[in-house]
């Protein structure tokens, strides 16, 4: 089940960084984030509402809210990071380096005393490398600096903020990720208010934006509840496989070229799961 939920989840988090990274490019990602966060957080409260499932917020490292507070913070710059990058048309060189994200949380788990059999760990490596294969990377054709920055920035926003939704999620992933929703609008809010600027969207692309949250609220609660029914590295490493689904995405809507590296890492990616799944 926790394989499953954390493929799931990449599923959903490549389809909202496929949409994303394109609206970034005719939209501030700023902005981007910002709204598309706040759709995130109509539906998370919407499924907290339905459910039933509010809980009080404690302010205790064990509870849902602190981590959520970090988590916030850190998937707010992960975003920015990201959909600016995909916005300077250098996505292979920012998708690979930001799927590179669970290399945190993946060591925060072994350090924690974590520790997958040995063909779950080959796997595991497998996938890693496939993921990061089947972004494209164009490394051959230089680093520009500021797609690097981005990448960069993007991988360790996103593994700061996936390490604190394991650990709030341990209480409760909904509670997790919807808190961590406020957290990201509050700070969008100060910058909006700031520049007073919502971002200048169409009518019609506030749907965009609600698909974009939606999907990335789901995404993140799927994520946060495979944690809690297997092992958290095993989750993070099938929960960073996104990268692949962006490209097959862009492959088909775009009609953006594959590379035979990309065909390499989709192949790998899938090895990676399969070796997962032996163990």
């Amino acid at each position: 089940m926790a394989s499953i939920l954390a493929l799931v989840s990449s599923v959903l988090w490549g389809t909202a960084d496929f949409l994303g990274g394109n609206l970034a490019k005719r939209y501030k990602a700023l902005a981007v984030t910002g709204v598309s966060q706040t759709m995130g957080l109509v539906v998370g409260v919407v499924i907290v509402i339905a459910s039933g499932s509010y809980k009080n917020p404690t302010l205790s490292w064990n509870g849902y809210f602190i981590p959520a507070i970090g988590a916030g913070i850190a998937g707010f710059l992960g975003l920015t990071s990201f959909y600016s990058g995909l916005a300077t048309g250098r996505m292979g060189v920012v998708s690979p380096i930001s799927s590179l994200s669970a290399i945190i949380p993946l060591t925060v788990a072994f350090i924690g005393g974590e520790r997958p059999k040995s063909i779950q760990f080959i796997g595991m490596a497998i996938a890693l490398a496939g993921a990061f294969c089947a972004s494209g990377p164009d490394i051959i054709k230089g680093l520009p600096l500021k797609p690097l920055l981005y990448g960069v920035g993007a991988a360790v926003g996103f593994g700061t903020a996936l390490t604190f939704m394991a650990q709030g999620s341990k209480t409760s992933s909904l509670l997790t990720m919807t808190a961590m929703r406020v957290i990201t609008i509050s700070i969008c809010a100060l910058i909006a208010l700031r520049y007073r600027s919502v971002g200048g969207f169409a009518l019609i692309d506030y749907r965009i934006l609600f698909i974009i949250g939606g999907t990335d609220f789901l995404a993140n609660y799927f994520l946060g509840l495979a944690t809690t029914k297997g092992l958290v590295s095993i989750a993070m490493v099938l929960g960073s496989l996104f990268p692949i689904v962006t490209v097959l995405l862009a492959f088909r809507f775009l009609h953006e070229r594959l590379h035979k590296v990309q065909y390499l890492g989709i192949i790998l990616a899938v090895g990676g799961v399969a070796v997962i799944s032996l163990g």
